[in-house]
């Protein structure tokens, strides 16, 4: 639906003009939000930009890795994207024929022993989406040494988790002589093609404004409201759950006929009405994308994840009516998983540039076998059939400055909590593992026969931080003089005469 002049733009961003371009097609639902944030950065850091360090115990083992890699990204129709929005009535991706992988070589300081900061501050964390591959490296000789380090940096607008699993099990089957094994590539344009042409954009409209249309207030943890960062202050904490703990989780929802992460959607949401101040929040949920996402989806590259808000009204409900509204509600999101999370916001109440929700949550479900072989992200020295290739850092950022990640394992919970300063991640952690405690306890009770607990009554404070608040930052108390209280005040207007009296 281009125009000449809008398809002549696309091509001139092309290296090798025309004969360079393969295809060009519309954006998937996460890459406009993802492009909206890159255009907010300003080509300062993007906290969408994946960075990955990775060692070598020779140049050899470095150009079979780069060499590996071109061929993935030789394979992928996104691998070989670029994103073209100046002057267009709509952002499209173009696919280019042959995309080279970009190798540059940097030199590190000596006298500098962190080879891997050195490469994350020298190079930085902006990239230009327009051009192909959305793929780079920066490679280093280690001063005096026979290793060397490379920088491999990857937009998230052309991969998630899932696409990143896709391309690391590629990468090893080139490394050890089996690409010619791998089937048949997928082109991510179909994902697109299905995800828009099956999308009731009238549909979705209703849903979220029925969802969210009286929402004029976002809900902010700690009254942090910065969903613009670039991810740069971030700080992980872990919380594990206790195995008596995921045992009582995953009963009380077989009783329930409901999934753990329902059961856990129910205590972040408890949580965050503490941590907001506000009985009816809002926050995102990140969705797989790939349910419905058409056969063979789990092998193609490309973001398929999408973020949606969640609501809940935590001063409204009993424990069980809560676990039963929120199971309806993630039903009724997974229907509109392709839904473009600023159409949601749009159709909310919300007004000016106040941000829907400023934190995450995302249930991650880690029980899938791992694509074999996986020796380029092995962190073991020189591990792997192919050896001499370890994984020295890696991270994933996000702008918003809370997100809340369940990690299940199968055999055990555990919370990894993303926060940006004042925001405690301990603390956070501590506070959903609680209310996850007490709202199993309450759960429990409720199923065995007792009475339904209001999900406004669930305790989110342990002993430990009831304590805390309520005796330690209450000890406040100092040694007055002897003296009667008028005596006290004129003895204060003779040390402090100009001070304000009353208020």
């Amino acid at each position: 639906e281009l125009t000449a002049e809008e398809i002549a733009r696309v091509v001139g961003t092309v290296e090798g003009g025309t004969a360079n371009v393969a295809d060009v097609y519309p954006l998937a639902p996460l890459q406009e939000g993802l492009l909206f944030h890159h255009l907010l950065a300003h080509d300062e850091d993007d906290a969408y930009v994946m960075p990955v360090v990775m060692e070598f115990s020779s140049r050899e083992r470095l150009d079979a890795f780069l060499d590996a890699l071109q061929k993935v990204i030789d394979r992928h129709d996104i691998l070989r994207t670029g994103i073209v929005w100046d002057g267009l009535s709509q952002p499209v991706q173009a696919v280019w024929r042959k995309a080279e992988l970009p190798v540059h070589e940097v030199a590190l300081d000596p006298n500098d022993s962190d080879p891997v900061q050195q490469l994350l501050t020298g190079v930085g964390l902006s990239m230009n989406l327009d051009r192909a591959p959305l793929i780079s490296t920066h490679i280093a000789p280690v001063p005096e040494d026979e290793r060397w380090v490379a920088l491999v940096r990857m937009h998230h607008i052309v991969q998630d988790h899932t696409a990143l699993e896709v391309v690391l099990a590629e990468l090893d089957a080139f490394l050890i002589g089996r690409g010619g094994d791998l089937p048949d590539p997928l082109p991510f344009r179909d994902f697109v093609a299905q995800a828009r042409s099956g999308a009731d954009t009238e549909g979705q409209e209703r849903y979220f404004a029925e969802l969210l249309g009286d929402v004029t207030e976002g809900t902010a943890p700690f009254g942090a409201l910065d969903v613009r960062g670039d991810g740069s202050g971030v700080v992980r904490a872990q919380v594990p759950f206790a195995p008596e703990l995921d045992a009582r989780l995953r009963e009380v929802s077989r009783r329930l006929g409901a999934s753990a992460a329902t059961v856990m959607h129910v205590a972040w949401a408890r949580a965050l009405a503490t941590m907001s101040g506000r009985e009816d929040v809002v926050f995102g949920t990140v969705l797989f994308g790939r349910m419905n996402a058409g056969a063979a989806s789990e092998r193609v590259p490309g973001p398929f994840m999408n973020t949606l808000p969640v609501r809940v009204r935590t001063g409204d409900m009993g424990v069980l009516d809560a676990v039963s509204a929120v199971r309806g509600q993630l039903a009724e999101l997974l229907e509109h998983e392709h839904a473009p999370l600023a159409l949601a916001i749009q159709a909310s109440g919300m007004t000016g540039n106040s941000p829907l929700f400023s934190s995450l949550f995302n249930y991650r479900h880690n029980t899938e076998p791992a694509a074999e072989p996986v020796a380029v992200t092995s962190t073991e020295p020189w591990d792997g059939p192919v050896g001499g290739i370890r994984t020295l850092f890696t991270r994933e950022l996000t702008n918003y400055p809370l997100a809340v990640s369940v990690d299940d394992d199968g055999d055990a919970i555990g919370l990894a909590v993303d926060a940006v300063s004042p925001i405690d991640p301990e603390a956070v952690g501590v506070l959903v593992r609680t209310a996850a405690e007490n709202l199993v306890s309450a759960l429990e009770l409720a199923l065995d026969g007792g009475p339904q607990a209001p999900l406004s009554t669930v305790e989110v404070l342990d002993d430990a931080r009831r304590r805390q608040v309520l005796v330690d930052w209450n000890d406040t108390a100092v040694e007055v003089g002897s003296s009667s209280l008028s005596g006290l005040f004129e003895a204060q207007v003779g040390r402090t005469p100009g001070a304000v009296a009353v208020v």
